[in-house]
């Protein structure tokens, strides 16, 4: 499927962050970069971009961004892009002759809206816009956004910034047939050349039907207003709904404080994977050392380790430089890095009291935390799949594993620690095995 996106305006009230709105950087990616590559991640590589003002400097960019990310990009040119939008989708009209996707170049939004929109069906060369049913929604700019009314069968029945009735907000993402260039080219021969005219002129024609976003976020990012809350929006969307306690209300908080500022460099994801293992070695190897002094430093290593093995995925998220050997890599790492913090911990508590009880302590928690880790893709998914989508489920896993040693090591309770450990480590995989068995 082709995905269009008009690009051609000004957008002044942005004009503080640079001369061409589609190329300021948000979190270190221009808007929009980020547009392209969340569409490419929805499965599209086919391109079409309207440009107008200061078109040659976005073209220079934007083919060696292609190049680099292997996409295919074709451009428009709307040399009238002081007008209204609808002449930018016109630009197009001789090209595409099948079902495309529409999209705004300012337009930041949640991945799975784009992936469930190209699920739906196209009718009789009708038109499919997502809207947000939410009129509380706090990140929408009243002023500004487009509404929408909608009948009780899901055709759009009047659109417009200045309509005084209205259900919902247009979030500006389409799912078009060639059916809308008739329209628009309808609509500017009587003189209104907005996108919102020719979307009417198939409501009248009833081939205008929304698509509910549910709940998930979107912005405009129109302003330096918008600008920020789209900001804080992204970095709340690295947040997993599969994060441990420890990690949501800890790790996590920390490690996109971090990865923020890592986003100013060239550090890669994988990087990020083996500075945090190193991290967890070196911490493990004060263990072997002895002592209160060297089981301190290890614990308080272990723990940045924890927060930094947060900014790998997070970082690569916020690049969209997530691969699955990334997520495998930093995944056999992390088994490494807990075998040899728990044998390191088991080995100084063995030698404080030299008893062998401790070295089945040892092994159950080494060996409960592998199958801890083990277990957690298949428990994730199903937890994924019958829970609400959004919300958080009961898990414990590494970030709870790393948080107890942490906090065992500051009361200096090392034995306490492997008790703790193997015996919540076990239960959780035996609470998993059990709900698996339900579910069966």
């Amino acid at each position: 499927m082709k995905c269009l996106i008009i690009a051609a305006g000004e957008g002044s009230r942005l004009s503080n962050r640079g001369d061409s709105k589609p190329l300021v950087p948000l979190l270190e990616l221009p808007l929009i970069e980020r547009v392209i590559l969340n569409a490419n991640r929805a499965g599209i590589s086919d391109f079409y971009i309207v440009i107008g003002y200061n078109g040659a400097k976005l073209r220079n960019h934007l083919d060696q961004f292609a190049q680099n990310r292997d996409l295919k990009i074709s451009y428009f040119q709307n040399n009238q892009w002081r007008k209204e939008n609808g002449l930018s989708v016109l630009a197009v009209k001789e090209k595409i002759n099948e079902n495309f996707i529409l999209l705004m170049s300012d337009h930041i939004f949640d991945k799975s809206i784009l992936e469930d929109l190209m699920q739906e069906e196209v009718i009789n060369r009708e038109i499919i816009l997502a809207v947000d049913y939410n009129l509380k929604n706090k990140i929408v700019d009243i002023d500004d956004v487009t509404k929408v009314l909608i009948d009780d069968k899901g055709r759009i029945v009047n659109i417009g910034k200045n309509i005084k009735e209205y259900n919902a907000y247009d979030t500006g993402i389409f799912l078009c047939s060639p059916a809308i260039f008739e329209a628009l080219k309808e609509s500017s021969a009587n003189g209104d050349t907005s996108l919102s005219a020719g979307i009417k002129i198939l409501a009248k024609k009833k081939k205008s039907r929304i698509f509910d976003i549910k709940g998930k976020y979107w912005i405009d990012v129109d302003d330096e207003n918008a600008f920020k809350k789209a900001e804080n929006i992204i970095l709340a969307d690295l947040k997993k709904i599969s994060d441990g306690p420890v990690s949501r209300y800890l790790n996590r908080p920390i490690s996109i404080r971090i990865s923020k500022h890592l986003l100013r460099t060239s550090i890669t994801p994988n990087q990020i994977s083996l500075f945090s293992f190193i991290f967890s070695m070196v911490g493990a190897l004060f263990f072997f050392f002895g002592g209160y002094a060297n089981l301190l430093i290890g614990g308080i290593l272990a723990q940045m380790a924890s927060i930094i093995d947060g900014c790998d995925g997070e970082i690569a998220r916020l690049k969209f430089q997530t691969s699955e050997f990334g997520g495998w890599y930093d995944a056999v790492l992390d088994r490494y890095a807990d075998a040899f913090l728990l044998f390191g911990l088991t080995y100084y508590v063995y030698f404080l009291g030299e008893n062998l009880l401790y070295l089945f302590i040892g092994f159950l928690a080494i060996i409960g935390a592998f199958m801890n880790s083990y277990t957690a893709d298949k428990y994730d998914g199903l937890m994924k799949k019958n829970l609400t989508p959004g919300k958080h489920y009961f898990r414990i896993g590494r970030d709870v594993r790393i948080g107890i040693i942490f906090i065992g090591i500051l009361i200096n309770q090392p034995s306490l620690i492997l008790f703790v450990i193997a015996f919540l480590m076990n239960t959780e995989n035996i609470r998993r095995i059990l709900i698996f068995y339900k579910k069966k």
